[in-house]
Protein backbone atom coordinates (compact mmCIF):
# COMPACT_ATOMS: atom_id res chain seq x y z
CA UNK A 1 0.00 0.00 0.00
CA UNK A 2 2.88 2.75 0.74
CA UNK A 3 4.43 1.99 -2.86
CA UNK A 4 1.14 2.86 -4.17
CA UNK A 5 1.28 6.42 -2.59
CA UNK A 6 4.14 6.33 -3.37
CA UNK A 7 3.32 5.72 -6.76
CA UNK A 8 0.96 8.53 -6.38
CA UNK A 9 2.97 10.80 -5.26
CA UNK A 10 6.00 10.83 -7.79
CA UNK A 11 3.33 10.89 -10.80
CA UNK A 12 1.85 14.17 -9.11
CA UNK A 13 5.25 15.79 -9.02
CA UNK A 14 5.71 14.69 -12.29
CA UNK A 15 2.67 16.58 -13.57
CA UNK A 16 3.59 19.62 -11.72
CA UNK A 17 7.23 19.95 -13.03
CA UNK A 18 6.35 22.26 -15.73
CA UNK A 19 6.18 22.23 -19.22
CA UNK A 20 8.90 23.04 -22.27
CA UNK A 21 8.27 25.66 -25.00
CA UNK A 22 7.79 22.29 -27.29
CA UNK A 23 4.36 22.05 -24.93
CA UNK A 24 3.09 25.38 -26.08
CA UNK A 25 1.45 26.67 -29.13
CA UNK A 26 2.39 28.73 -31.60
CA UNK A 27 0.04 31.94 -32.91
CA UNK A 28 1.59 31.63 -36.32
CA UNK A 29 1.72 27.75 -36.87
CA UNK A 30 -2.06 28.15 -35.98
CA UNK A 31 -3.08 30.66 -38.29
CA UNK A 32 -1.00 28.65 -41.42
CA UNK A 33 -3.42 25.85 -40.06
CA UNK A 34 -6.57 27.65 -40.01
CA UNK A 35 -5.92 29.03 -43.37
CA UNK A 36 -5.14 26.33 -44.44
CA UNK A 37 -8.20 24.34 -43.54
CA UNK A 38 -10.32 27.73 -45.33
CA UNK A 39 -10.67 29.59 -41.70
CA UNK A 40 -11.20 33.21 -42.41
CA UNK A 41 -9.05 35.31 -39.79
CA UNK A 42 -9.13 38.54 -39.30
CA UNK A 43 -11.12 41.08 -37.13
CA UNK A 44 -11.22 43.89 -34.15
CA UNK A 45 -9.15 41.66 -31.15
CA UNK A 46 -10.91 43.19 -27.73
CA UNK A 47 -8.48 44.55 -24.82
CA UNK A 48 -7.28 41.73 -23.34
CA UNK A 49 -6.58 39.49 -26.70
CA UNK A 50 -4.78 42.77 -27.82
CA UNK A 51 -2.06 42.81 -23.96
CA UNK A 52 -1.16 38.66 -24.97
CA UNK A 53 2.17 37.89 -24.67
CA UNK A 54 1.96 35.09 -27.46
CA UNK A 55 -0.51 37.23 -29.62
CA UNK A 56 -4.01 36.60 -30.66
CA UNK A 57 -6.10 36.39 -33.76
CA UNK A 58 -10.06 36.19 -34.57
CA UNK A 59 -11.12 33.32 -36.72
CA UNK A 60 -14.01 33.11 -38.34
CA UNK A 61 -15.88 29.65 -38.19
CA UNK A 62 -19.07 29.62 -39.99
CA UNK A 63 -21.24 31.99 -38.47
CA UNK A 64 -19.66 32.00 -35.03
CA UNK A 65 -16.46 32.89 -34.27
CA UNK A 66 -13.57 33.23 -31.90
CA UNK A 67 -10.81 34.83 -30.66
CA UNK A 68 -7.41 33.03 -30.19
CA UNK A 69 -5.62 34.19 -27.26
CA UNK A 70 -1.71 32.79 -26.60
CA UNK A 71 0.38 33.34 -23.89
CA UNK A 72 3.89 32.66 -24.12
CA UNK A 73 3.71 30.85 -20.95
CA UNK A 74 1.47 28.61 -19.27
CA UNK A 75 1.02 30.75 -16.78
CA UNK A 76 0.51 33.95 -18.66
CA UNK A 77 -2.56 32.01 -20.65
CA UNK A 78 -4.14 31.39 -16.96
CA UNK A 79 -3.88 35.22 -16.60
CA UNK A 80 -5.51 35.65 -19.90
CA UNK A 81 -8.13 33.38 -18.71
CA UNK A 82 -8.77 34.97 -15.58
CA UNK A 83 -8.76 38.20 -17.05
CA UNK A 84 -11.52 37.37 -19.22
CA UNK A 85 -13.44 36.19 -15.85
CA UNK A 86 -12.77 39.37 -14.47
CA UNK A 87 -14.18 41.47 -16.97
CA UNK A 88 -17.12 39.52 -17.80
CA UNK A 89 -20.51 40.71 -17.34
CA UNK A 90 -22.37 38.48 -14.97
CA UNK A 91 -25.23 37.99 -16.96
CA UNK A 92 -22.98 36.65 -19.78
CA UNK A 93 -21.88 32.58 -19.30
CA UNK A 94 -18.64 32.74 -19.43
CA UNK A 95 -17.97 29.35 -18.87
CA UNK A 96 -19.82 28.26 -22.19
CA UNK A 97 -17.81 30.81 -24.08
CA UNK A 98 -14.13 30.46 -22.59
CA UNK A 99 -11.74 27.76 -23.12
CA UNK A 100 -8.16 26.58 -22.55
CA UNK A 101 -6.10 23.87 -24.05
CA UNK A 102 -2.27 24.68 -22.38
CA UNK A 103 -1.63 28.26 -23.68
CA UNK A 104 -4.19 28.59 -26.07
CA UNK A 105 -7.36 30.73 -24.66
CA UNK A 106 -10.33 30.36 -26.96
CA UNK A 107 -13.32 33.14 -26.37
CA UNK A 108 -15.92 32.10 -28.58
CA UNK A 109 -19.00 34.71 -29.58
CA UNK A 110 -21.87 32.02 -29.17
CA UNK A 111 -21.75 28.57 -27.85
CA UNK A 112 -19.35 26.28 -30.33
CA UNK A 113 -20.98 23.46 -31.94
CA UNK A 114 -18.59 20.41 -31.54
CA UNK A 115 -17.49 20.73 -34.88
CA UNK A 116 -16.60 24.43 -34.67
CA UNK A 117 -14.69 23.64 -31.42
CA UNK A 118 -12.93 20.90 -32.85
CA UNK A 119 -12.08 22.69 -36.26
CA UNK A 120 -10.41 25.04 -34.51
CA UNK A 121 -8.40 22.47 -31.54
CA UNK A 122 -7.67 20.40 -34.46
CA UNK A 123 -4.63 23.69 -35.71
CA UNK A 124 -3.64 24.39 -32.25
CA UNK A 125 0.21 23.89 -33.04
Amino acid sequence: MKSLALLAVLVLLACGCGSSSNDLYSLEQTKACLTKDGVRLGGQLDFVATTATGGAVRAHVGSNFVTLVFGDTLDRADNINQAYHRVASKNVGIDDVLRQDRNAVMLWHAHPSDAELARVTACLK
